[in-house]
Parts: structure tokens; C-alpha cells; sequence
């Protein structure tokens, strides 16, 4: 959204916001799930039904991944799609803003089927246990299909992975289950070099908020490298961790 946006928004003069605005502005504000309902009523748009997935981020939420300094945080929604980033996550893995909105989504990373464009990350990550990320993303989706069984865009990338990708159909018929457990990814950042990290997945609440966080261990190269990336920003782009505070967030839809 565009500051000029909001201000016609403000003045009255822009009446119509879609739900993707709407949403984009309850999690700048920090609102908590009745004021973002509240904010949708105003609006004379029907809130998030319970069977469908939000991108909302609770307060308390967004007050702790802000907090955790100088580890690399993203914040996904039960689907995988990519609703917030800090700093450190654009400038070890890459600007996200730069990919299309529909394209910020792990589980088409994961699983990439030939229409999709550039992936997630810009350069090459590469994980040490990519098998047991694989089964873990499956069982997420399968989760969030029982837990959200109306949205409309779990069901598209889930047709989409089953109609694209040999691996996911498969692994989905199997009906896999499997839980996260720590992961070590290999990150190869063109201004810093090969950065070995370590990465944790924490799911917050019923929404079924994955939050990722990224960290090297102290006192090695590693560290130091991860540092030095955070430090120099996005490669030939402009630090964008950023909107109204230091977030970045995604369009619902």
C-alpha cells in the first residue's frame, strides 16, 4: 500500500478497501482479532470466517518475533504463504518483496511445479534434512485442509502441488504425517559467502502461525557472516524490512 493510498483512505476519499487492505492494515496497527473484525465491519466487509485462514498476527506475537534481535524471523500463515519478515530474513535470504505475492509460499518452494516463477529465497538455500522438511510441510497443509476447510487458496495450492509435483501427489495419497523438528540449512549469500544455519519452527495458536527463525551459532564464522549480511542489507536492493514499523507484510489474496 501506498502512503498516498492511506491517506485517501484516512480523508475519506478512498470508500471502498478490499479484505487485503483491510488486513495489511489490521497488522500494521497491531490490532487484536475483534478489532480487526471491527475494522472489517466498518468497512462493510464480512470478517475472516474461523474455517479460513488468517494472515493476522496477534500483538503479543508481533511484539516477540520483534524482539529477537539479530536472528533472521518470518512469520507464515497455516498455508506457508509469507505474512511478515524483519530485516535480518531479507538480508540473509532476500528481499520477499520482490517475488509476487502468491509466490511468497514455502510449500511452493518445497515443491515447485513448472508455472511457478522465481522461488522464495534469491539465491540457493539449501537444507541438510530436505526429506524431513518435505514430510513435515505435507502434514501442515493436511492439518490446515481439516482445520480450514473452506479457503479457497489452501485448495488452489494444494491442487496445484497434487496437479504439479510428482512428490507432493505422492506423499499426499500416502497420507503422511510428520512433525518440524531443528533443521541446519546451508545459505549461499553472494555478499558474505556460505552461511550455515540453524532453523526452528514454532506454531502459534489456532491459527496455526508458523514462526521461523534463523540463527547461527555464537562465537563462529557463521555467526560472524550472518552479522555482516544483516549489516550490509539486501544485495543491490533497498533494506525493505520495513512499512509503518519494522515489519513487511503479505496481501491476503
Amino acid at each position: 500500500m501506498s502512503v498516498d493510498y492511506i491517506v485517501r483512505l484516512e480523508q475519506g476519499r478512498a470508500t471502498t478497501p478490499s479484505a487485503q487492505v483491510i488486513s495489511a492494515l489490521a497488522r500494521a496497527l497491531q490490532l487484536t482479532a475483534a478489532e480487526r473484525d471491527h475494522l472489517f465491519r466498518l468497512a462493510h466487509l464480512a470478517p475472516p470466517a474461523d474455517d479460513q485462514i488468517a494472515d493476522h498476527i496477534p500483538p503479543g506475537v508481533q511484539r516477540v518475533v520483534g524482539r529477537l534481535g539479530d536472528a533472521a524471523v518470518a512469520v507464515f500463515a497455516a498455508d506457508w504463504q509469507l505474512i511478515w519478515w524483519n530485516r535480518g530474513w531479507a538480508a540473509l535470504l532476500g528481499d520477499p518483496s520482490a517475488r509476487p505475492p502468491a509466490r511468497r509460499n514455502f510449500a511452493r518452494d518445497t515443491f515447485p511445479v513448472a508455472s511457478d516463477g522465481p522461488q522464495l529465497s534469491h539465491w540457493p538455500v539449501i537444507s541438510l534434512d530436505a526429506e524431513a522438511t518435505s514430510l513435515a510441510v505435507v502434514s501442515d497443509l493436511r492439518r490446515a485442509s481439516g482445520r480450514f476447510p473452506r479457503d479457497r487458496r489452501l485448495a488452489r495450492l494444494i491442487r496445484d502441488l497434487v496437479e504439479g509435483n510428482e512428490r507432493f501427489a505422492e506423499l499426499w495419497a500416502a497420507g503422511t504425517v510428520a512433525a518440524h523438528r531443528e533443521d541446519r540449512k546451508i545459505v549461499k549469500h553472494p555478499s558474505v559467502g556460505v552461511v550455515t544455519v540453524d532453523c526452528d519452527v514454532l506454531t502459534d495458536g489456532d491459527a496455526e502461525l508458523k514462526i521461523v527463525i534463523l540463527t547461527a551459532a555464537p562465537g563462529t564464522s557463521d555467526e560472524t557472516s550472518m552479522r555482516l549480511a544483516t549489516v550490509a542489507g539486501v544485495p543491490d536492493r533497498p533494506d525493505s524490512g520495513e512499512l509503518a514499523d519494522p515489519d513487511r507484510h503479505d496481501a491476503r489474496r
